[in-house]
């Protein structure tokens, strides 16, 4: 008998309701396999499944993904709130880190904590323990790559960080009870081509595509980004293994009947690819809930009629030092003017990089190269455009970023990290709100002085906007898209 928790999931499972997608998944005891509440297979009896949170739970229950509604797309959970558990904090690493062959060791470091604190707390929340859920990140990427893709077995084995062909055929064929060329031979033909790869992403429906590529287009950084024949495409800077530079770039369209992003990446980033593909998910906000955020919001819409419209997403970044310098850029003036100056930073100072798209020539200078300009700063920045002021808050910037000083990603406490923002001249209050909406990918902040902001909810006087907003959490990042959208 199925608990209430259980029926209700289980009455979700049987609608396909999208919304649920990611958050659980269905173990069927009479075919061993474990789906998405999405998948299109016939139903199995209420008393044959399983309810897991976590792909990596139903999968060390020894259950294999489902071959047709494919659990590797399904999307992810994102923040709610400025305190992430520490499992979940260390979930997110390990998914954005999967491909390095790093030992759990070298996560445990960077969140701080004892290795045995770091397990006892994830087997608390996940039910399985870090290095389960890790394996389970590298095989669902492996399985992805396999279907989507026509890489040689080596070359998928290495680029989901399994660093040995032999380690990864018998960890696979172990979990899944099935070889992968095996895999390979069941599935799709695959899409591949000289210099790229193309794979799949999933979201929760709906999702304004539109509405997000004209941000991106209305801010894109000549030379880095660009939006192209209703495509987002951009050069790409990771660090891989042994601190080394590997450069490339993306292609990134939508697949609307699939609920999905289509990305295509340069081979040559294939070394550091899950870290690519967290980049995008967090630029193009795929772990975002729309029916939790608009449940909230949609009381913005006694304002004014569609104020808050259903499937608007909040753009993120690929490159947070890229978007600070940005942001602070655009202070007090035009996000024309500020496209402009960024435009002559890259030129000046970016990296070239050889991609064959047009448009696309360089990547956007590194937090280390700027600290590394020989003398005051204002003599390089100066001739571009930029004032002494914002050359100086810049430079302090990519030291406090080289200096790690400063935690842009979205395990950080955006409050701590806001007060460290504000404390170099030159940022300000709602920079570090801007920065934090979009670099850390935090959900509740609100640039209340912004002029768009102001504008689209006039005549409110600022108290009155921050008294509005206070019905808005903990999405007033959301809110905030939605009110500058509506002007």
């Amino acid at each position: 008998m199925l608990n209430t928790e259980d029926r209700a999931r289980y009455a979700a499972f049987k609608a396909k309701d999208v919304r649920f997608d990611g958050h659980f998944f269905v173990g069927v005891s009479s075919t061993d396999i474990y789906c998405r509440p999405v998948c299109r297979a016939k139903l199995p009896k209420p008393e044959n499944c399983t309810f897991y949170g976590t792909a990596a739970a139903a999968e060390q229950a020894g259950y294999r993904p489902c071959l047709l509604c494919r659990p590797e797309l399904a999307p992810g959970t994102g923040p709610v709130d400025a305190t992430l558990s520490l499992a979940r904090r260390a979930a997110i690493l390990l998914e954005e880190n999967c491909g390095n062959g790093q030992k759990l060791e070298a996560f445990v470091h960077r969140l701080g904590y004892s290795g045995r604190h770091l397990r006892r707390a994830f087997a608390a929340e996940y039910k399985v323990s870090p290095v389960q859920y890790l394996q389970t990140c590298r095989l669902l990427l492996a399985k992805n790559l396999l279907t989507d893709t026509d890489l040689s077995v080596t070359d998928v084995a290495m680029a989901a960080g399994f660093g040995s062909l032999r380690r990864f055929n018998d960890l696979f064929k172990k979990q899944y009870r099935l070889a992968p060329t095996a895999l390979r031979k069941q599935g799709a033909a695959a899409t591949r081509y000289d210099n790229d790869v193309t794979l799949t992403l999933g979201y929760r429906p709906p999702y304004r595509w539109r509405q997000m590529l004209d941000f991106l287009a209305h801010r894109a950084i000549s030379g880095v980004e660009a939006v192209t024949d209703g495509e987002y495409r951009r050069t790409v800077h990771c660090i891989g293994s042994g601190q080394k530079d590997v450069y490339g770039w993306v292609r990134i369209g939508h697949r609307p009947e699939r609920n999905a992003l289509a990305v295509t990446v340069d081979s040559a980033l294939l070394p550091v690819l899950p870290q690519v593909l967290a980049r995008i998910r967090h630029l193009f906000d795929l772990y975002c809930d729309p029916a939790a955020v608009y449940e909230t919001l949609e009381a913005m819409n006694a304002i004014g009629p569609g104020l808050c419209v259903p499937g608007t997403r909040l753009p993120g970044c690929f490159d947070p030092f890229e978007m600070a310098v940005r942001a602070v850029l655009g202070q007090q003036i035009t996000v024309k003017a500020a496209g402009t100056l960024a435009a002559r930073l890259v030129e000046a100072y970016g990296t070239p990089v050889n991609t064959g798209l047009d448009g696309l020539t360089h990547a956007f200078p590194a937090a280390g190269e700027v600290v590394a300009l020989q003398g005051a700063i204002a003599d390089h920045l100066g001739p571009l455009g930029i004032t002494g002021a914002r050359a100086n808050t810049i430079l302090e910037l990519a030291r406090a970023v080289v200096e790690e000083k400063i935690d842009f990603s979205i395990c950080a406490d955006p409050h701590r990290e806001i007060r460290k923002l504000t404390a170099i001249r030159g940022i300000g209050d709602w920079t570090g709100q801007y920065i934090a909406m979009r670099a850390m990918g935090w959900p509740d902040a609100f640039p209340h002085t912004d002029y768009g902001v102001k504008k689209a909810l006039a005549p409110r006087t600022g108290k009155e906007i921050l008294e509005t907003a206070e019905a808005w959490r903990p999405w007033r990042s959301y809110a905030t898209i939605n009110l500058w959208n509506s002007l």
